[in-house]
This record gives structure tokens, C-alpha cells and sequence, in this order.
């Protein structure tokens, strides 16, 4: 599974659009026929990252994966990296494919839109998958910003833009080996697919504005949370060498319906360093609940 997937082609059945939405310009894979299910991917990857999702989920479920506003091939608007305003742009994918409802299956700052989407359409979401992320201000959250490898969560500026313009790779290769189990895992081929895709006009800037919005996402995140916890099925997967069982915890302060899960041997680059454990979770979890 890991070879097929690691081309990041879309199996033929798959189409990709372009869709205007919330004042931006999403790049949009679509395949498969069934219930619907959203993946979202999160910051050092796009939504290349789920080909072996995707391909394993499309003989019976409509599969939908964005690029995030300012990412891989979509468009790179000035504002609105803040997660609330990326959940619209979600919603307004789905409204234009006609979907009303969907399961998500989101990782890294993908979690943090899918969440948003979660608590702004409650019933839109069907089950919820988060994958070794943090959502900022719900639970450990003042306690996870004091590891000093997550430093790059104040990363950003005009100065900061500077200084990785033409470096992309050096900089992104410091993500792929720290937060890897086995940094050989994340492959030559795959850093030079996203490198390449960083590199492109404004990438960098909107990958940092993701992070600089987080102060404001744990706001609107408690806000949510005071209109009460997500009540729908939630699976959180860590990577045993990243997050692990501490995505549960952070998640049992948001859902009252928590499943815990680790993903062995790996890191947080789940679908690089073990695809098959990561789809065969998801996959039974999501059979769990239909």
C-alpha cells in the first residue's frame, strides 16, 4: 500500500475541481459513490497525503479532499486562515457538491478546520476522525505550547518569509525528521512533491498564517465548547512516537463519544511512515458507525 500511494495519483475515478468558496478557491479531489467523508490534510502536506485513504474508501463512500485555503493548488487569499473561517470554506465545498452530511477524517491543522466545521454544522458530521494534532485552547493546550519543538507556532513575517524563500526544503525537512519515528519513512520523493508545492508564489506566508491564527482559534474554540462537547462517534489517533494517547485526552474534553487509538510504529506523519495500520484504523472505525 505504501508504494502505490506514495505516487500521490488519484485513481482515474477521481476528478479534481476547482471551487469558489467563502471568497477563495479550493482545490477539490472527488471520487467514488456512497456516503460522503472529508479528509483534510494539515500543514507540511496536501491533500496528496490520503491517495491510500482515498483509494481504499471510494468503492463505497463519496470521498472529498480539499487542498486548505493557501495550500497545495489552491488559491492564496491575503486573510482568513483562522479555522472558522476555513470551516466555511469547507461547508460551501460540500454545498456545491450537493452533500448535506459527511464523516471527517482530518490531521494536523486539519484537525483544527474539521473541528471548527464539526462545531459550526453539528449536524452535518456524521463521525470524526482527528489524527495527532492538538486543537488550540481545548484541554493540555497551554501545556503542549511549552514543548520547545513546537516553536515554529510563532514562526512568521515578512522577515521570517525572507529567510526561507528559495530554502522551502531545508525548512520543511526540520518538520519531516523531528516529528518522524523513522525520517526515512518520509521519502525523497514525497519531500521534493511538497517542497515543490510550497515553493510556489505566497505558499509559505499562508502556511505561517495557519499557525499565527491559533490565539484566535482557541477562542472561537472555547465558544464552541460553551454551546457544549460534539456529541457524534470520534476515533483520535496519535502516533505512538508523537501524540499517542494523548490525543484522547485532549478529544474527551471536546466529545463525549472518544475512541482512542495509537498508530505503531510512527510518528505524526502517519500516512508516510505507517499507511497500513493508519487506513485499516480508519477504515474499521468508520465501518463501526455507519
Amino acid at each position: 500500500m505504501q508504494a502505490r500511494g506514495r505516487d500521490f495519483i488519484y485513481p482515474k475515478y477521481f476528478r479534481a475541481r476547482k471551487i469558489v468558496t467563502n471568497g477563495t478557491r479550493l482545490h477539490v479531489r472527488v471520487g467514488g459513490a456512497g456516503p460522503a467523508i472529508v479528509l483534510i490534510h494539515g500543514y507540511g502536506e496536501t491533500g496528496d497525503m490520503w491517495v491510500p485513504l482515498a483509494r481504499e474508501l471510494a468503492p463505497d463512500h463519496t470521498v472529498v479532499v480539499p487542498d486548505l485555503r493557501g495550500m497545495g493548488l489552491s488559491s492564496v487569499p491575503s486573510g482568513g486562515y483562522d479555522k472558522k473561517t476555513q470551516a466555511r470554506d469547507v461547508a460551501g465545498v460540500l454545498d456545491a457538491l450537493r452533500i448535506d452530511r459527511a464523516a471527517f477524517v482530518t490531521h494536523d491543522i486539519g484537525n483544527m478546520v474539521g473541528f471548527a466545521f464539526a462545531m459550526s454544522y453539528r449536524s452535518r458530521v456524521t463521525r470524526f476522525v482527528l489524527i495527532d494534532a492538538p486543537l488550540p485552547g481545548v484541554g493540555p493546550w497551554d501545556e503542549i505550547l511549552k514543548n520547545p519543538l513546537l516553536w515554529h507556532f510563532r514562526f512568521g513575517g515578512p522577515d521570517m518569509e525572507r529567510l526561507v524563500k528559495g530554502r522551502e526544503r531545508i525548512y520543511l525537512d526540520r518538520f519531516w525528521n523531528e516529528f518522524s519515528a523513522t525520517p526515512k519513512r518520509f521519502t525523497e520523493a514525497a519531500r521534493r512533491h511538497y517542497a515543490k508545492l510550497y515553493a510556489r508564489p505566497g505558499a509559505m506566508r499562508a502556511g505561517f498564517a495557519q499557525f499565527a491564527a491559533f490565539d484566535q482559534d482557541a477562542i472561537d474554540n472555547k465558544a464552541f465548547l460553551a454551546d457544549g462537547k460534539l456529541e457524534i462517534p470520534v476515533l483520535a489517533l496519535g502516533g505512538e512516537k508523537s501524540f499517542g494517547t494523548t490525543m484522547a485526552a485532549v478529544m474527551r474534553f471536546a466529545a463525549t463519544n472518544v475512541e482512542e487509538g495509537v498508530v505503531p510504529v510512527s510518528g505524526h506523519w502517519i500516512m508516510e511512515e505507517n499507511p497500513k495500520a493508519t487506513v485499516a484504523m480508519v477504515r474499521a472505525f468508520l465501518g463501526e458507525h455507519l
